[in-house]
């Protein structure tokens, strides 16, 4: 292990995100707002810890094997602290500092669960920074720095390894890992642009048409109003949220395949994104059925029953109405939904498509060999074989996925003192960076204890850097190494 050039890498990304804290300050100074100096003071002790951990060791240049998940793992951590000083010391909000940073964690992971209410009445400034904090956790802002650390001497392909979401993470869409990032950012800033651009022409005024985009596209599910896309009651705007929540949802590998062949067909050609589309519509089904057979007063069951199934299936999180009023078995079957989550390589959260779509054709490998106990079944993806290696991955992954999810749910509830819904939607809803839940957190989080919320913040980096990246520092092995 490497402390120096670990503290160093730390200390620059730390840098670089303090000069975020400008863009809601100018913001703030735009519309007269009292924010200028709590995002000034932001900025400044961000800027100084930055310096102070990077400065002293800057000659240290080699980052190498394993580096990557302390590095990710600080970087989470202290991004979601010192994301949290404008929240904490913003008077309008009158956050406790462990508000602010379930806050902050929460916009960092794209969880969207929050724990503000009154959004409509607070400074835009603030509003966007919630925003704006969400659109660099969706593609990961530690990507976005791998791209210019060759100017800075350092090599990225290990934090780009551990902060990408997938169980591939090995493959670069260039044979530079400088470009593979440029790549990405390319695509994920094109796609806010014309997803901004959308919600303008649908009617959203110029602010909250980039805001949402911003969180849109994160899959972050933040909005600059306490009714989400309810506030706006429009079918245009609506339909561009699901729109854009879907492509959102496939793989950026993917959409960079397309965009450089010029060839859409790509997309029904991979075996994920059809078994994503797929599941989404079958859900979509069954609970615009259910709205159906049981009608809700004031909800529409073919408008709200697909918008909320987008939502939720994508783990973003806009809501239209309060879905866990809605019969029991359609809010469990969205939050069940939303554990598959999006397909790998997305700004989605979840257990990701391309798992559940092997360990289903796993199962019906274990059914034909039953059937026929000689006979041989390789396991193909687009035609492809998969290794076995790659397959126990999976299964190693959802193992331990369920019962870290068990663990956490006991523990909630026994910390928290809550009931067995209210815990299992929480954790549920962390974990796979949806945000909404059910029970006590179906508007908000505001009324958990301090140590719950401690609980779920470690429970949404778990699942932003799905899992093993933080359960690998856990390890003795780790730190003999």
């Amino acid at each position: 292990m490497h402390l120096a050039v670990i503290f160093r890498v730390t200390g620059t990304l730390l840098t670089i995100f303090s000069f975020t804290f400008l863009i809601p300050m100018l913001i703030g100074f735009g519309f007269g707002e009292n924010t200028i100096s709590t995002f000034g003071l932001a900025f400044a002790i961000t800027l100084a810890s930055g310096l102070a951990l990077w400065l002293p060791l800057r000659g240290e240049r080699e980052l190498r094997g394993g580096d990557g998940f302390l590095i990710t793992a600080l970087f989470y951590v202290g991004l979601g602290l010192f994301g949290a000083i404008p929240l904490y010391f913003d008077h309008s909000l009158a956050l406790t500092f462990t508000d602010a940073a379930f806050e902050s964690m929460s916009g960092l992971t794209t969880t969207g669960a929050t724990v503000i209410t009154g959004l409509d009445e607070l400074p835009k400034s603030l509003l966007f920074y919630r925003q704006l904090l969400q659109w660099l956790g969706g593609m990961g802002i530690i990507v976005l720095a791998v791209a210019i650390f060759p100017m800075l001497g350092i090599g990225g392909m290990q934090l780009y390894r551990t902060e990408s979401p997938g169980p591939v993470k090995d493959n670069k869409l260039t044979p530079r890992i400088t470009e593979t990032a440029k790549a990405l950012w390319y695509i994920y800033l094109s796609l806010t642009v014309a997803c901004a651009l959308a919600y303008w022409l649908a009617g959203m005024s110029t602010f909250d048409a980039i805001s949402h985009s911003f969180s849109t596209v994160a899959i972050g599910g933040f909005s600059t109003h306490d009714a989400s896309m309810g506030y706006f009651d429009s079918v245009a705007i609506e339909s561009v949220a699901m729109v854009f929540m879907l492509l959102s949802g496939v793989n950026f590998g993917l959409h960079f395949l397309v965009w450089r062949r010029r060839n859409p067909v790509h997309y029904l050609q991979d075996m994920e994104v059809r078994t994503y589309l797929a599941v989404i519509t079958i859900v979509a089904l069954i609970v615009c059925w259910i709205l159906y057979s049981e009608p809700i007063q004031g909800i529409s069951p073919i408008r709200d029953g697909l918008f909320q199934t987008i939502s939720i299936a994508t783990t973003t999180g806009f809501t239209t109405q309060n879905f866990s009023t809605w019969p029991l078995v359609a809010p469990v079957l969205l939050l069940l939904a939303a554990f598959a989550g999006g397909c790998a390589g997305s700004t989605a959260g979840g257990i990701k498509m391309i798992r559940v779509l092997m360990i289903y054709l796993q199962g019906m490998r274990e059914v034909k060999r039953l059937i026929h106990p000689n006979g041989i079944f390789p396991l193909k993806l687009n035609n492809s074989p998969v290794s076995d290696r790659l397959i126990e991955a999976v299964w190693s992954f959802f193992s331990v996925y369920v019962i870290v999810f068990l663990i956490m749910v006991t523990v909630v509830m026994w910390v928290g003192s809550l009931d067995f819904l209210t815990a299992f939607s929480a954790v549920g809803a962390c974990l796979n960076n949806l945000g909404p839940g059910l029970g006590e957190v179906a508007l908000n989080y505001q009324g958990l204890s301090g140590t719950v919320k401690w609980i779920l913040m470690f429970t949404m980096m778990l699942g932003r850097l799905e899992i093993f990246t933080l359960l690998v520092l856990l390890t003795p092995a780790y730190w003999r190494r």
